[in-house]
């Protein structure tokens, strides 16, 4: 049934609620934000056509208080809810009382949430619809020594995981059946406390993958299409921090094959709205289901940008239940886009996140540099939120030329002030593994002495500020706690 949305509450924050504002202002459609105390100077909040006070308090009691968020959205007459990611995405929960109180949920049907928000039920479907998994037992048998047993038939190394929830919780990689009990035990902990369900599956390690998803968005009238590829395989403990499109590892035919098949998962489940299906490619090019986000993915951005599609729009457009007005034939793949993750957090001192006020942040006068960021000039990072505070994202007309200008992007936008993972970022793109396209999901940690930065000896500092001082180029203001000051010493050890 078709419903004109004309006002959208953002149960959300910072940069992804930015991002849907943008949308909703080129379609005409009004915008709801919501805000706590930490988030008072935020951007989004000024940017909606109104902001509603979450108060202080825990995320329970602000951006995950689901029934605060229905009664703004009621009293604000809201037509629908876009959740973004994170947060109330998934949940469904939140999904049904959106339903219930006469709101558009700007997402998928809460039976595709709940099928494949679960790792076991969605493998048990996957399996019916006859799309390939990796080697594994997925059953409701959890015992332990059965599960021992299973873990044996499959063979070492396994992969013994959590069959809700994600991010790397509740999963334990283990080599040898001696090992096999203890991790056990320790990822059903884990998952217990982290979703309050402590059922795993086990699945066969596949060694040196790569993480390959694809961006699917199905409209109201039953039409299903896929927007192409994205490399994610650049991952530190299951987050990502490179992703890209079109993936180096795909040629054409197994690109068609990977992009068909999932939208044969989109159609065996009576898919609406965007949604991503990602696999692991194993190194012989075979590929496996791994799960399906119900929702809009952190990095969608690459796919816009090769693409030409704006995603939130297609949303909107299925939550209204309209057909859209193309074929999977007018979708395709121009150039080559980067996304990297900005994250307040020191990668040389374990990923320490940092906090602070961030002074000011740089611009770029390049062409095809997109910065998603959900915070300005003089505003503060929490440690109470995610560390990423920005998505750089850059396009090209092909991939070497997309490295170079992501590598002069990251020089150009800074966050001063606050310390982040922008020298980190530029090692990877430099790393020769990565300039050549060959990647896997371990490369952080197989090169983590390689993106490790370089000491500088007291006589070799001591040259360069000598240097500095007595050079034309302006004076080097040393401070070793501010991201741009290493970015300076940097620069004078690459002359």
């Amino acid at each position: 049934m078709k419903k004109k949305i004309e006002k959208i509450l953002i149960a959300n924050r910072g940069e992804i609620a930015l991002r849907v504002i943008k949308t909703c202002r080129d379609l005409g459609i009004k915008t709801v934000t919501l805000y706590t105390h930490e988030d008072r100077n935020l951007p989004h909040r000024f940017k909606s056509d109104e902001a509603f006070y979450l108060g202080q308090g825990t995320l329970a009691e602000t951006y995950l208080n689901q029934e605060k968020i229905i009664e703004i959205a009621k009293s604000t007459n809201s037509t629908a809810i876009h959740p973004g990611y994170g947060f109330l995405s998934e949940n469904t929960d939140f999904c049904k009382k959106v339903s219930d109180a006469g709101i558009i949920f700007i997402g998928p049907s809460i039976e595709a949430i709940e099928l494949m928000g679960d790792k076991k039920t969605s493998k048990v479907k996957m399996e019916e619809i006859g799309i390939p998994l990796i080697p594994g037992y997925h059953g409701d048998n959890q015992d332990a020594d059965f599960l021992k047993v299973e873990a044996k038939k499959i063979g070492f190394p396994v992969l013994i995981k959590a069959t809700a929830g994600g991010g790397g919780k509740g999963m334990r990689i283990v080599e040898n059946e001696g090992e096999f009990l203890e991790a056990l035990s320790s990822a059903k902990r884990e998952a217990l406390n982290a979703f309050s369900n402590d059922k795993v599956l086990l699945e066969k390690y596949i060694l040196n993958p790569r993480h390959i998803e694809v961006q699917l968005v199905s409209d109201g009238e039953g039409n299903h299409f896929h927007f192409f590829e994205r490399e994610c395989s650049i991952q530190r403990r299951y987050q990502k921090v490179v992703e890209e499109t079109p993936s180096p590892a795909l040629d054409d035919k197994l690109r068609a094959e990977i992009c068909e098949t999932a939208v044969k998962i989109s159609k065996g489940i009576n898919y609406i709205g965007a949604g991503t299906i990602e696999y692991i490619l194993a190194p012989n090019n075979e590929f496996y289901f791994l799960e399906m986000n119900t929702r809009l993915q952190v990095e969608h951005p690459v796919t816009e940008m090769v693409t030409g599609f704006d995603l939130v729009e297609l949303q909107i457009l299925a939550a209204q239940g309209e057909a859209f007005k193309f074929s999977q034939k007018d979708i395709s793949q121009t150039g080559h886009s980067i996304e990297v993750r900005v994250y307040a957090e020191d990668p040389d001192n374990n990923f320490l996140p940092t906090i602070g006020r961030i002074k000011s942040i740089g611009s770029s006068s390049q062409e095809g540099v997109r910065l998603d960021c959900g915070f300005s000039d003089n505003t503060e990072i929490s440690v109470n939120y995610d560390p990423m505070i920005a998505k750089l994202i850059v396009y090209a007309d092909e991939r070497q030329n997309a490295i170079k200008k992501m590598d002069l992007a990251i020089d150009d936008i800074k966050f001063s002030g606050v310390k982040t993972n922008r020298d980190y970022l530029k090692r990877i793109l430099k790393h020769e593994k990565f300039v050549e396209g060959k990647v896997d999901t371990s490369f952080i940690e197989t090169y983590k002495k390689d993106l490790t930065k370089e000491e500088l000896s007291d006589e070799t500092l001591a040259a360069m500020i000598a240097g500095a001082i007595f050079s034309e180029n302006k004076s080097l203001d040393i401070k070793t706690s501010d991201d741009d000051s290493w970015n300076h010493l940097t620069n004078f050890r690459n002359v």
